[in-house]
């Protein structure tokens, strides 16, 4: 059978841009398919440096954990705002709705998840790593693991890799019988679990 493919995304690597409102930057961490067109998924961290409005993505699920900062406002369409001041506290939204952003006191960071909801569901989770986890292959499913803080090491068969601060893991499941990763270590994870719809 197919095996499971890690790939190490190492946090000097990724891709850093300013935001076309100048508010802040996006710090690219894996989209598929690669490049600058359209994506059914795109992962990012996001430094938000002043308030304004977020880009519009008709389609898009998006998800957003606040990492770092005192913490933002959203307000999202016509719901109540949004007051985000946890860190991994997550606010889950339409591409498409007006959203405006107000920080609370400085700059804040933020992981963000975006899905075509045609294509893609995903889920998104930030938790403490303590000793192991594993996760069960699940054929087309991809797993995107961030190790916010602390180290990790995953392995699957023979192979293995190890994550430093910062780093990311991204795991393509070839299918059910391709064998579970198991990740050790200590810190802090935001997982991200992309499934086809």
């Amino acid at each position: 059978h197919r095996m499971t493919k890690l790939t190490h995304l190492r946090a000097r690597d990724y891709r850093r841009l300013r935001w076309k409102n100048d508010g802040g930057w996006t710090t690219e961490i894996a989209r598929d398919p690669a490049g600058d067109g359209d994506f059914r998924w795109r992962i990012s961290i996001a430094d938000i440096e002043s308030d304004g409005p977020f880009s519009a993505f008709p389609g898009v699920a998006r998800d957003l954990v606040l990492l770092a900062g005192t913490g933002i406002e959203l307000d999202i369409g016509d719901a109540p705002a949004l007051r985000m001041t946890e860190r991994f506290q997550r606010a889950h939204f339409d591409g498409e709705a007006r959203v405006d952003c107000r920080l609370l006191a400085g700059p804040t960071r933020d992981f963000n998840v975006m899905a075509r909801r045609d294509a893609v569901r995903a889920e998104v989770v930030a938790r403490p790593l303590v000793g192991s986890m594993v996760l069960f292959a699940e054929t087309g499913v991809v797993w995107i693991a961030h190790a916010f803080s602390g180290h990790a090491h995953a392995r699957v068969g023979e192979e293995s890799v190890a994550l430093a601060t910062g780093d990311t893991l991204r795991i393509d499941f070839a299918d059910r019988s391709a064998g579970r990763v198991v990740i050790e270590g200590g810190g802090e994870l935001v997982l991200v679990r992309l499934a086809p719809t």
